[in-house]
C-alpha cells in the first residue's frame, strides 16, 4: 500500500484557509443588506417625491387660477365694460393681455347664463361656457378639472358682484393639464438625479462601513467569529487577574476563574446580586455603588486586594460596572516598610521646616517637642543646660543640671517633670550617661530600668503605673558641644522603641541641635547688643529747667537697633533735644549709635547751630565710611538719620534741623496737635546736601514730641496711618510728659516691634522775666563801672550778694574785651536759673583765646581769671556777632544758713 505525503499545518495558514473556504464573510453580508435597504429607501423616496410634486403642482395651479380670476373680477372697468353694447370688443384685448402676463392658458368672462364674452379662441366667443357655474352664481369660488376647448383644463370660476350684491357676471381662469404635467415632468429629472446621487453616496458609505468591518473582523465569517469569542473566553478565565461585570441592578453578569478564586464565589454566582454572594460588607458596597475606584486596597479573607472599577454598559443594556481585582498580599510587607520610610522622611521634613522658625531658645525647644508628638512618641521632653538659655555655651560641670524647656504630650496629666523644672540627673540614669558619652540610648522596658528608677523612685513608679513603658534619650549636640538632652516616651503603642526608632530619634535631634545652637548664639549676641546699647544710651537725663522731659526706648524683637536720644543742657538757659536712628541691627548698629551720640555731645559743646552741627556730623559719617572701606562693610555706617533741636527758655524759641528724620509733633496748650513742615534734609553720610534750620515759636506748656520711625511705621500700617494715630494719642494738653509718653506707647507700640522705638516728650518752660536782666553798654571804657554797679544791685535783688565780687570781675573782663577787641553794639545779660549766667554780646566774630601770660606780659590774664571764677565759660556765634558767656554756681542754701 502506497501512502501519500503527510500534510503538516503551516503557521498562519489556518486563518487564511478559513477565509478562502468561507461562503460569505460578515462584512460582505452586511454590505449586501445595507445596499438592499438603501435601494428600497431610494425607490420609495422617488415615488413619494413624484406624487408629492404632482399634488403640489395641481394645488398651485388651482390657487393661481383662483387668484388670477379674482384679480380680474375685481379689476376697475370690468363692470363698466359689461354694461356697454359690445362687451367683447372691450374685454377681449384685456383678458388676452392679462392671460399672457399671468401665464394662464385662458381667461373667460361670461354672463350669468354662461355665454362667453372672451376666449383665447375667438370662435368660442358667444358660445356657452364648458363647466359648472351654479356654485359661482350662488356667490362662491369654484375650481374643477374639465375637458374644455383647449383640452383637459383646471379652471376656477369667480362671481362678479354688482353694488347691490347680486352676481351680474362670471370670470373663469385656468391652465391646461398638459402644461401642469409639463412642470412635473421638468422636475422629475432633478428628483431622479438627486435620488441617484443619494443612492450612490449611501452605497459608498455602505462600502466604507463594510471595508472597516472587514478590517476589524479580519474578513471572518460567523463561524470564525464564534471561534474567536471562544478563544477570548478561554483567555479571560486563564489570566491571573480577576474580572467582574455587573449590571445596573448589582447583578453579577460575568466572573472569571481568578475572580471566583480570590473572592471565593460559589459556582452559581453569575446571575445573582453581589450582596448575596457572601462577600465582605465593604466589598459588596463597593460593587453595588458602581462608583469609579482606582487601585483601592481592600482586605478580603486574609488577602489584600487591589480593586479597579469603572462604569460601563454591558451588551447595550442598563448601566453597569467592570471590575478588575489583583492579589497584592505579597506586597503588603514591602508596602508597610515603604510607608514607614515615608512617615520617617515626612517627620524629618516637618522637623526641618517647623523647628527653628524663630531665634528663641525656649520656643525652638518647644517646637522640637511638638513635632515629635504624636507621630513618633506619645510624650517628648527637652532639657537644656541653664547657660544655653542665657546664650552661653555650657561647661562640662554644668551640663548635669538641666532645665526642662520643652514639653509636649497626648495628655497633660502625665507625672513627668513639668516644664521649667531644674533637673539634676543622677549618674545611673540614661540621661546622665548620654550627656557624658554623647550617644543616644533606648530603654525598652522602663519598669525594669533600675538606674532610671534611682532618679526619683516615687515619680518613676507613678510614670510606669500611668502606662509609660519605653524611652529613648538622645543628647542634644551641636559642633561637638552637648547642649541638653531630649527624651521620647511611649505609652499607647504596646511595642517598645527599637533600633530603627533610635536611628530616627538621633537624626531628628541632630537637626534640631543646629537650630537650638543658632538660637543660643543669637540670644548671646542680642544680650550683648542690648547691654552695649543701654550702656551707650543716657541712664539719667541731666537736670535743667528749660523743659520737663519723659523718654522711652524699646529694642526691636528681632535684634537691637541703632536708635538713640539725648537731652543736652546748653548755656543761656537753653537745652538741646536729640533723636537719631542708625540703619541696621545688632552690635554694629549699637556701636555706630554710640559713636554718633558721642559726636553729637562733642559738637554740642561747641554751641553750634543745629544745621551746622548736622553738617559736621554728616562729615564725620562720611569719614567713618571712607576709612572703613578696607575693613569690610560691617565697619562703616550703613546710614543714619538725626534730628537736633535747641530750645531757648528765655525767648521761647526752638530751632530745629533734621537729616532725613521723621518730623516732630507739637502739642499746643489748647490741645491742638501740629506736625510742622520742616526741611527734611538728606540722611547722614550722603554728603553734598546742605541742611536747613527752622525756628518755631513755642508758648509755655507746649509739648515737643521727638521719635523714631519705628513708632509710626509697621508692616500692618503705613506712615500716614501711624501719624494719624500719633495725633489722636497726643490730643490732650493737660497731661504730664510721662502720661503723654505712656498714652503714645499704648496707642502705637506693636506687640512685637520689628524696629527700635525711641520716644522723647519735652514740655517747654519759660524763664521768668524777673530772672532776666539785660543792659545796652555804651562803646566806651567808662561804661564798665556803670554796668558793674547795675549788676551788683540786681544780684542783691535776687539774693545772690555772695556772687557780686566774682560777677564784677567777670563782667569787667568780658565787657573790656568786647570794647577793646570787638565792635558795636555791646549788650550784657544776666540769667538767674540753676546757675548764674553772665553773657556779653558784641558785633564782632573774633573769638577770645585762653593762654598763660608770662611774667613780663602786662595783660592776658583776664580770661584766665574768668575761667577760675566760673564753673565753665565759652563763646557762641550769632547772626549779629558773638556771645561770650560765663556760668557761676549758685550758693548752697544750707551752707548759707549755717
Amino acid at each position: 500500500m502506497v501512502r501519500g505525503p503527510s500534510l503538516q499545518p503551516v503557521p498562519g495558514t489556518s486563518v487564511r484557509s478559513l477565509r478562502r473556504n468561507r461562503p460569505r464573510s460578515v462584512a460582505r453580508q452586511v454590505f449586501v443588506l445595507q445596499v438592499a435597504v438603501v435601494v428600497l429607501l431610494a425607490a420609495g423616496a422617488v415615488l413619494a417625491l413624484v406624487l408629492q410634486s404632482r399634488h403640489d403642482v395641481d394645488r398651485e395651479a388651482r390657487a393661481r387660477s383662483v387668484a388670477v380670476a379674482e384679480t380680474f373680477a375685481h379689476s376697475l372697468g370690468l363692470r363698466a365694460a359689461l354694461k356697454t353694447p359690445e362687451p367683447t370688443k372691450i374685454l377681449q384685448p384685456l383678458t388676452e393681455a392679462t392671460r399672457k402676463a399671468s401665464g394662464m392658458d385662458f381667461i373667460v368672462v361670461m354672463d350669468t347664463q354662461g355665454i362667453r364674452y372672451t376666449h383665447p379662441l375667438p370662435d368660442r366667443i358667444g358660445k356657452k361656457f364648458v363647466g359648472t357655474i351654479e356654485p359661482s352664481l350662488a356667490g362662491e369660488v369654484y375650481t374643477e378639472s374639465v375637458k374644455g376647448p383647449l383640452g383637459q383644463e383646471i379652471q376656477a370660476v369667480v362671481p362678479v358682484f354688482s353694488p347691490d350684491g347680486k352676481v351680474e357676471a362670471l370670470v373663469s381662469a385656468g391652465l391646461t393639464v398638459k402644461n401642469v404635467t409639463g412642470v412635473v415632468n421638468r422636475q422629475l429629472p432633478v428628483i431622479l438625479g438627486a435620488s441617484a446621487a443619494g443612492l450612490a453616496l449611501a452605497t459608498a458609505g455602505a462600502a466604507l462601513i463594510s471595508r472597516r468591518l472587514r478590517r476589524q473582523t479580519h474578513g471572518l465569517g460567523p463561524l470564525e467569529m464564534t471561534r474567536m469569542y471562544e478563544h477570548h473566553d478561554a483567555v479571560l478565565h486563564a489570566v491571573r487577574e480577576g474580572v467582574l461585570i455587573t449590571d445596573g441592578g448589582g447583578v453579577l453578569l460575568l466572573a472569571n476563574d481568578e475572580a471566583k478564586r480570590l473572592l471565593r464565589l460559589p459556582a452559581d454566582s453569575e446571575g445573582r446580586r453581589v450582596d448575596q454572594l457572601g462577600l465582605e460588607r465593604h466589598l459588596a458596597e463597593l460593587l453595588l455603588s458602581g462608583r469609579v475606584a482606582t487601585d483601592e486596597v481592600h482586605e478580603a479573607r486574609e488577602r489584600l486586594l487591589v480593586i479597579n472599577q469603572r462604569p460601563t454598559k454591558p451588551g447595550g443594556g442598563p448601566e453597569g460596572a467592570a471590575v478588575t481585582i489583583r492579589d497584592s498580599t505579597e506586597m503588603q510587607v514591602l508596602s508597610t516598610r515603604a510607608e514607614a520610610a515615608r512617615r520617617r522622611l515626612k517627620l524629618l521634613y516637618d522637623a526641618g521646616v517647623g523647628v527653628g522658625t524663630t531665634l528663641d531658645v525656649e520656643r525652638t525647644a518647644q517646637e522640637l517637642a511638638d513635632v515629635a508628638v504624636p507621630r513618633f512618641a506619645d510624650f517628648a521632653t527637652v532639657d537644656l543646660a541653664e547657660q544655653v538659655l542665657h546664650g552661653d555655651e555650657p561647661t562640662a560641670a554644668a551640663a548635669v543640671d538641666l532645665r526642662r524647656t520643652g514639653f509636649s504630650g497626648i495628655r497633660d496629666d502625665v507625672p513627668l517633670y513639668p516644664r521649667g523644672r531644674l533637673i539634676d540627673f543622677v549618674p545611673s540614669t540614661p540621661q546622665a550617661r548620654g550627656l557624658s558619652s554623647g550617644r543616644a540610648e533606648v530603654v525598652a522596658e522602663l519598669a525594669d530600668a533600675a538606674g532610671w528608677h534611682a532618679q526619683d523612685p516615687p515619680r518613676a513608679r507613678a510614670i510606669v503605673e500611668y502606662g509609660v513603658h519605653s524611652l529613648i534619650t538622645a543628647p542634644l549636640k551641636s559642633r561637638g558641644v552637648v547642649l541638653g538632652v531630649v527624651n521620647f516616651w511611649r505609652s499607647q503603642k504596646p511595642e517598645p522603641f527599637d533600633d530603627e526608632d533610635l536611628s530616627l530619634a538621633e537624626e531628628l535631634v541632630a537637626r534640631a541641635g543646629v537650630s537650638i545652637d543658632n538660637a543660643r548664639r543669637y540670644t548671646r549676641e542680642h544680650a550683648l547688643a542690648v547691654t552695649l546699647q543701654r550702656s551707650l544710651l543716657p541712664r539719667d537725663l541731666p537736670e535743667q529747667n528749660a523743659v520737663e522731659v519723659a523718654h522711652y526706648y524699646l529694642p526691636a524683637q528681632s535684634g537691637v537697633g541703632g536708635d538713640w536720644f539725648d537731652v543736652i543742657p546748653l548755656p543761656g538757659s537753653r537745652v538741646a533735644l536729640v533723636v537719631g536712628d542708625v540703619v541696621g541691627h545688632g552690635l554694629h548698629a549699637a556701636a555706630a549709635m554710640g559713636r554718633l551720640r558721642t559726636a553729637v555731645l562733642n559738637f554740642s559743646s561747641l554751641d553750634l547751630p543745629p544745621d551746622e552741627l548736622l553738617t559736621r556730623l554728616d562729615d564725620l559719617v562720611q569719614y567713618i565710611d571712607q576709612n572703613a572701606e578696607g575693613d569690610g562693610a560691617q565697619s562703616g555706617l550703613l546710614g543714619a538719620t538725626c534730628m537736633y533741636a535747641v530750645y531757648d527758655s528765655v525767648n521761647q524759641r526752638c530751632t530745629v534741623a533734621r537729616a532725613g528724620h521723621v518730623p516732630p509733633a507739637l502739642v499746643h496748650p489748647d490741645g491742638t496737635v501740629e506736625i510742622p513742615e520742616l526741611p527734611a534734609g538728606a540722611p547722614l553720610g550722603l554728603g553734598g546736601f546742605p541742611f536747613e534750620s527752622a525756628e518755631l515759636e513755642l508758648s509755655e506748656g507746649t509739648q515737643l514730641v521727638l521719635y523714631t520711625d519705628g513708632l509710626v511705621e509697621d508692616r500692618a500700617r503705613d506712615i500716614d496711618e501711624g501719624l494719624d494715630l500719633l495725633r489722636a494719642a497726643l490730643a490732650h494738653a493737660d497731661r504730664r510728659p510721662q502720661d503723654t509718653c505712656r498714652a503714645v506707647l499704648e496707642q502705637l507700640l506693636p506687640v512685637r516691634p520689628r524696629d527700635d522705638v525711641a520716644l522723647l516728650v519735652a514740655r517747654t518752660s519759660a524763664l521768668p522775666a524777673d530772672h532776666i536782666a539785660e543792659w545796652d553798654v555804651p562803646f566806651e571804657p567808662s561804661a564798665v563801672g556803670t554796668i558793674r554797679a547795675k549788676a551788683t544791685a540786681k544780684l542783691d535783688e535776687w539774693g545772690l550778694s555772695e556772687l557780686s565780687f566774682g560777677t564784677e570781675l567777670v563782667l569787667s573782663e568780658l565787657i573790656t574785651n568786647a570794647i577793646r577787641h570787638g565792635s558795636e553794639p555791646v549788650r550784657v545779660r544776666l540769667l538767674f536759673d540753676r546757675v548764674l549766667t553772665c553773657e556779653v554780646f558784641d558785633g564782632s566774630s573774633s573769638s577770645p583765646r585762653l593762654h598763660y601770660a608770662t611774667t613780663t606780659d602786662e595783660g592776658g590774664r583776664g580770661l584766665f581769671l574768668v575761667a577760675q571764677l566760673s564753673r565753665r565759660w565759652g563763646a557762641r556765634y550769632t547772626p549779629e556777632g558773638k556771645v561770650i558767656w560765663s556760668e557761676q554756681p549758685l550758693p548752697d542754701p544750707e551752707a548759707a544758713g549755717e
